[in-house]
């Protein structure tokens, strides 16, 4: 193997021990992808050339120390945070670096990473395509191996989505799992940081390093995820898996649904024992949500007066400017017990319908499976009028937050299929667990992940790139 970026987390650890490569030269084989593809697909929109340690990249809404953070607004745009969020300070921790800032949807309010201030991420599979958002740098970044590993952030779906449309490893840990110190918030009962990587064992791995107690943030919990991988089998010993009824029906794709299908077929070959379950409450989610994330933006936005932070408003976005308006709207007098009030009872219920399904005392399942997105990337500009089909490419991942359940996507196979001559756009499985259960989702995650390779296919972009750089090395140098 002549390219370095293509190893995983814990490939690139062992290779550093076993001194196949020095920091320096990983780091340079980065910067040097960087340069390439970058310009490309724009997932970066700062890079640090004097990096030191394993690479990582790290969504523009979390705050690093001296490097600036604008979080895809022009409001930003010269902000320079004085100190870091607190998993930044744990990553340092861990030798990692920070090798770059990347793009992401303005203060994190989209889901194609469009709305960047600073231009959209294109999809390394088809730059015509959207990444998805609004961790869309970090994703794109993954996908075309410009990173190690990076960190998004996730609302609604904001890392689950991007992964599955760039087809990389997305995971959003259990709220309270991750501490939210130093992230730039959207609606903080909701945000979560969570990791995007080349495998399930990676994100295992970054979420052993960024969880655990933190005094600065109140809703963190001290419940430390530890790293296991010696538990993880390559069957799944009838261990039970949810299929929700209404995850299958109107609006899913035909093509992706004949994916997750595929995979849910695989999931029983590895002796999973395979139920259907409904979350009846989870058609009024979206609607719930929607009031919920507005009204809460309203609130976080108030610091933004260009005064304490950054400059005028006059520098916001579209998008911004309408979750701002329709949050105060939500929440003014004569208007919150008909839509704040109504929404949060509505999460209740999303929640209840989840612990109903994992109740072991009910016969309740071990994890919930289906569909990510309900179609794969979609064209750049296609959706950015019409923000109600936007938000509907939500609509499979926002009641895991309104629960505060973990949930991890992974790649599960392409539509079309390869054989069309058309563009390979990559299909996202999701694996939902109960609060505090990321050790089951990952299980399950690396089981299907080892039985079937969808993680090791990568864009032909970065194929063409590698494969250039291999000619020019003449074949003649290792790892």
């Amino acid at each position: 193997m002549n390219d370095i970026t293509t190893l995983t987390l814990t490939e690139t650890i062992e290779a550093i021990k076993q001194k196949k490569f020095s920091e320096e030269e990983l780091n340079k084989a980065y910067l040097k992808k960087i340069a390439i593809i970058n310009p490309k697909i724009n997932s970066f929109l700062k890079i640090q050339k004097n990096s030191r340690g394993i690479p990582a990249a790290i969504k523009d809404a979390i705050l690093t120390k001296g490097i600036k953070t604008t979080a895809g607004s022009k409001i930003l745009s010269n902000f320079v945070p004085p100190y870091n969020a607190t998993v930044i300070d744990k990553l340092l921790e861990q030798n990692i670096s920070v090798i770059g800032k990347t793009n992401c949807d303005e203060f994190a309010m989209g889901g194609s990473g469009e709305n960047s201030a600073f231009r959209p991420t294109k999809n390394p599979w088809d730059l015509n395509k959207v990444t998805g958002g609004s961790s869309s740098g970090s994703a794109a970044a993954i996908a075309a191996d410009l990173s190690v590993f990076s960190l998004g952030s996730d609302t609604g779906g904001s890392i689950r989505q991007p992964a599955s449309l760039c087809g990389v490893v997305g995971l959003k840990p259990t709220y309270g799992r991750v501490s939210r110190y130093g992230l730039i918030p959207m609606a903080s009962s909701l945000d979560q940081i969570g990791p995007i990587t080349k495998s399930v064992e990676d994100a295992a791995l970054v979420l052993d390093w960024i969880s655990g107690a933190d005094s600065l943030d109140a809703n963190c919990k001290d419940a430390k995820f530890s790293f296991t991988p010696s538990r993880w089998e390559p069957k799944l010993n009838g261990l039970k898996v949810g299929i929700p009824k209404e995850y299958f029906g109107e609006g899913l794709d035909p093509k992706v649904k004949a994916v997750i299908e595929e995979a849910i077929k695989k999931l029983e070959e590895l002796e999973a024992e395979i139920v259907e379950i409904s979350l009846p409450h989870s058609q009024y989610a979206l609607a719930a949500y929607y009031i919920i994330v507005p009204s809460e933006v309203s609130s976080n936005m108030g610091r933004f007066d260009g005064i304490r932070f950054g400059l005028g408003r006059e520098n916001l976005g579209q998008e911004v400017k309408r979750r701002i308006m329709l949050g105060t709207f939500a929440l003014s007098s004569g208007y919150y017990d008909d839509y704040y009030a109504k929404a949060a009872k509505v999460r209740t219920l999303v929640k209840q319908d989840f612990e109903k399904a994992f109740d072991p005392l009910a016969g309740g399942v071990d994890v919930i499976v289906g569909p990510v997105s309900p179609t794969t990337a979609w064209n750049l500009g296609e959706k950015i009028d019409d923000p109600l089909k936007m938000y509907l490419s939500d609509i499979y991942t926002i009641s895991a937050n309104l629960a505060g359940i973990p949930g991890i996507s992974l790649p599960c196979g392409f539509s079309p299929s390869t054989s069309s001559g058309q563009a390979r756009l990559p299909v996202g499985l999701q694996i939902l667990g109960k609060q505090w259960d990321e050790e089951t989702i990952l299980r399950v995650g690396f089981a299907y992940e080892q039985a079937t390779k969808w993680h090791l296919q990568e864009p032909e972009l970065v194929s063409r790139v590698e494969s250039q750089e291999s000619r020019q090395k003449g074949n003649k140098t290792g790892f």
